[in-house]
């Protein structure tokens, strides 16, 4: 009966989770064609490497015909001759005769190679090396050669083939794993720690003000009065909203010009100009905090709610029979036995908020100059806005890990309280 949940948190959670960590061990990076896939040995971009060397073979051949002199064609005979070498060893030390033919056909027949497993191949490393040096030295044996003559016709031919040569050592892809390199990295990155101290600040305070205005309306609505109903409905309609509705709500309402929140604030002097709000670090803060607030106060008032009413109302009579005045009952019945529920509403919202997005990214995007950015900004950032998928899944794997560690915490602190109050009975 357990298999089916099991399987389901390794497949959505679990997986995901480590193929993150498994790319952070890469410096994977999708707008650099050398780093685009995940390499553990050297590799070679066959489809790559089969069109540029057609181009370099021809051009080689062309330069030795063009040499002004005996001694400039011997260089580039030479050069031919070495190029041509570590094509041969790199194909057949690897055992790539057969796919470098089927990709030559396919490039000869103008068809596209999408698999993955023909385009690329492992090849040895300290041939690729090799070769990748060499190419270096001819690049630059070429450019003397290029001037220290006076045709313009070889020395046209020299640049054209010392491009190619460029492109040539870029098919030849070395290993990018770098193991825990980026983790090392961003640990000791100051925006990845300003972006993490933002997500603290955002969340302590946010949930803390949810928290106690939560209770309060908890137990408002908890109470027997006309109309309750429709109350408590208006009072989940900031919940309902979706949260990047809610977030260009705010923008408009927090505008320095024309943002009637921000204009009372200044007029009620909480704030010296009505710019401020979404122009410094701290009123970008205090913005999205506020905004936070608004939306998802109701949220918590709806899980203590439910606490409130698991309270039998015997006890309440019992404590009014013994003269125990209203502020009493609170202390000593309505906390110790919502204790279990405030705990639950922590961790959802607690969780919730260090995973904030949607309504930082919508409302401020993380500025004025990242003073507002979290966590799963700076990560969003990196991973899609950069393609740098290896260091986008190192700053995953660390939200991932704090939102453990929060969840370990609190589950603790709940399976405490559940374990004292069961043995209590």
């Amino acid at each position: 009966m357990v298999a089916p949940a099991l399987i389901l948190v390794l497949l959505v959670t679990l997986w995901p989770v480590a193929q993150s960590f498994y790319n952070s061990l890469f410096d994977y990076r999708l707008n650099d064609p050398s780093r685009s896939e995940r390499f553990l040995s050297s590799n070679v971009d066959l489809e790559r490497y089969a069109n540029e060397y057609f181009y370099l073979s021809r051009d080689l051949e062309l330069l030795e015909s063009q040499a002004p002199d005996g001694e400039t064609a011997d260089a580039a005979a030479s050069i031919r001759t070495e190029i041509e070498n570590y094509h041969d060893s790199l194909i057949t030390e690897n055992a790539l005769e057969d796919q470098y033919a089927e990709v030559e056909e396919m490039l000869a027949s103008f068809t596209a190679i999408s698999d993955s497993e023909l385009k690329y191949a492992d090849i040895d490393n300290d041939l690729a090396d090799d070769y990748k040096n060499y190419l270096d030295e001819a690049q630059a044996e070429l450019t003397a050669l290029a001037d220290s003559t006076d045709s313009e016709e070889f020395a046209t031919t020299a640049g054209n083939i010392s491009g190619t040569l460029g492109t040539v050592d870029t098919t030849l892809i070395e290993s990018n794993f770098i193991g825990f390199s980026n983790y090392q990295r961003y640990l000791t990155d100051g925006r990845m720690w300003q972006s993490m101290w933002n997500t603290l600040l955002f969340t302590i305070v946010s949930v803390g003000a949810e928290l106690v205005l939560g209770l309060m309306i908890a137990l408002l609505i908890n109470r027997a009065f006309i109309g309750r109903g429709i109350v408590r409905a208006s009072v989940l309609i900031p919940w309902a909203i979706p949260t990047a509705v809610a977030a260009m709500m705010w923008g408009f309402l927090y505008d320095g010009q024309t943002g009637i929140v921000a204009h009372y604030f200044e007029q009620f002097g909480l704030i010296d100009d009505a710019s401020v709000l979404l122009s410094t670090g701290a009123g970008g803060m205090f913005s999205v905090i506020f905004a936070d607030v608004w939306k998802t106060t109701p949220y918590m008032a709806l899980l203590l709610l439910a606490g409130l009413q698991t309270i039998p109302g015997s006890l309440y009579e019992a404590a009014e029979v013994d003269g125990a005045g209203k502020w009493q009952q609170f202390w000593q019945i309505t906390l110790p036995l919502l204790k279990s529920a405030i705990l639950v509403a922590l961790l959802f919202r607690t969780l919730d908020a260090f995973r904030v997005f949607d309504l930082i990214y919508v409302l401020t995007g993380g500025g004025p100059a990242n003073s507002t950015e979290s966590i799963s900004i700076y990560a969003y950032i990196t991973l899609f806005s950069q393609s740098n998928f290896g260091a986008g899944s190192v700053l995953s794997v660390i939200v991932f890990i704090s939102v453990a560690i929060i969840s370990v915490l609190f589950i603790k602190f709940i399976g405490s309280d559940l374990f004292a109050g069961r043995s209590g009975r």
